[in-house]
């Protein structure tokens, strides 16, 4: 019997746990598939790990990995596919807003043939105006810069099939942008509309400044624009200067010095903000070399409950363990 298993990210979502546990059983239950529920506590400071626990105890079908602190959403989802023994990952969030009545569906479409079944968003309900602006905005722009096609209006929740995860675990980046990754990867790819609900309980884990990163790993990640950009304006500041060269020339010999020296002040603040902006751009893309180079592990697990080890090793190791 083939088998599902599905990965659920939870930070601080103790007011969430047993209805998620009871809507995500009560689905599987129903497609008589084997299946798993893998539930990654990424350092909740509340009740979220104990309910599990208490869950797993009664429950074999559910596996628990808790991290030794908050290592964030994207890694967690990376955990749970390190862990995932499933023939297809359903990679949802514990919060309910994407519904779970729609994983039948993608298995279905998953047994025609598709490696990645994503779901699209066509209206999200209970999120500010701002946040869907902005949210569609980013897509967008992404799929400008991006040097792959990645598809607008969609979040993590999605099924990928066990080929798909073996190539996942293979990426060793720390600047995780899990869509943009599973896109990367290529494959059969296909895609459901829904409606996004609104929270069943508790506050986002995503304020303005997560999603911020998210989008920066986003485009860093995948695309080198920004860096043409970069060069792009170097050559055009260049030229510009030689014209104001020559303008300061025919300036002094005119007698209107004092006129340009008031527009040349403001032209050199307008190039050194740009310059520092460029200087950003080039900071991010140095400190994800960085980071890369340090070779530490994605996450730490603290505890686990119903899981022994990997079953599936993770191809990422710490560089000293790759040296021998």
């Amino acid at each position: 019997m083939k088998k599902i298993s599905v990965i659920v990210p939870m930070y601080n979502e103790e007011e969430v746990v047993q209805e998620c546990y009871n809507r995500l059983t009560t689905i599987m239950q129903g497609t008589f598939y084997n299946y798993e529920l893998i539930m990654i506590n990424d350092g909740s400071h509340d009740e979220t790990l104990p309910k599990l626990q208490r869950i797993a105890e009664k429950d074999k079908h559910i596996k628990v990995v808790s991290f030794s602190r908050n290592f964030g959403h994207q890694i967690a989802v990376t955990a749970g596919i390190d862990y995932a023994q499933g023939d297809a990952l359903i990679i949802i969030d514990a919060d309910m807003q994407d519904p779970p009545e729609l994983m039948p569906q993608m298995i279905g479409l998953w047994e025609q043939g598709y490696e990645v079944v994503y779901a699209k968003r066509k209206k999200r309900q209970g999120e500010t105006w701002f946040k869907k602006m902005t949210a569609a905005c980013f897509y967008r722009v992404l799929n400008r810069l991006a040097s792959v096609h990645i598809p607008v209006d969609t979040g993590d929740f999605r099924l990928i099939d066990q080929k798909v995860a073996d190539q996942l675990r293979r990426l060793s980046e720390h600047h995780r942008f899990i869509r943009g990754l599973v896109s990367w990867t290529g494959y059969r790819q296909t895609a459901i509309t829904y409606e996004r609900d609104e929270r069943f309980a508790g506050e986002t884990k995503y304020p303005l400044k997560k999603m911020l990163t998210l989008a920066g790993d986003g485009i860093f990640s995948f695309s080198d624009k920004p860096l043409q950009w970069v060069l792009y304006m170097g050559m055009l500041f260049f030229t510009i200067s030689i014209c104001l060269l020559v303008l300061g020339i025919i300036a002094s010999i005119s007698g209107w010095s004092g006129t340009l020296a008031i527009w040349l002040i403001c032209t050199m603040f307008f190039f050194g903000s740009t310059l520092l902006l460029a200087l950003g751009i080039m900071g991010q893309y140095v400190l994800r070399i960085h980071k890369e180079s340090r070779g530490r592990p994605l996450y730490i697990v603290d505890k686990k409950m119903n899981v022994d080890s990997y079953e599936t090793e993770p191809y990422y190791q710490p560089v000293e363990k790759m040296l021998g």
